[in-house]
């Protein structure tokens, strides 16, 4: 077991219907990495949370630009992405807008799945 996953608070955020966030579930279960689910469509967004992620990661990696959320959205809803304000209002009125998992280590964050990146942080 890696050191990280025995001394850390993971929590890992998304909507549990989501294939990316099924993929990262049961990576940590198959390697027995405690961690803790938030549920962002029913438990939501606080807006620190959404602000400390923005302030990590940015926009261009936070905000997920393929999904239906976001081509939902008008044109100029998706302008309010290149304020941080605007960013977070979205976020908070739409957390699926969120590109996903996010996996949070004490903190700190990563966006999406990719196996690879999971080994390393886990090693």
């Amino acid at each position: 077991m890696a050191a990280i996953a025995n001394t850390a608070r993971v929590t890992i955020y998304g909507i549990p219907n989501c294939d990316q966030v099924k993929k990262a579930l049961i990576w940590l279960e198959a390697r027995q990495v405690s961690y803790a689910f938030h549920d962002f469509k029913k438990q939501g967004l606080s807006r620190e949370i959404a602000t400390s992620w923005l302030d990590q990661a940015g926009a261009e990696v936070l905000i997920n630009r393929k999904g239906s959320t976001w081509r939902a959205l008008d044109e100029a809803r998706k302008a309010l992405v290149d304020k941080a304000s605007g960013a977070v209002a979205l976020m908070l009125e739409n957390p699926s807008i969120v590109k996903r998992p996010v996996l949070d280590i004490d903190g700190a964050i990563t966006t999406g799945f990719n196996a690879d990146h999971y080994n390393r942080l886990f090693q």
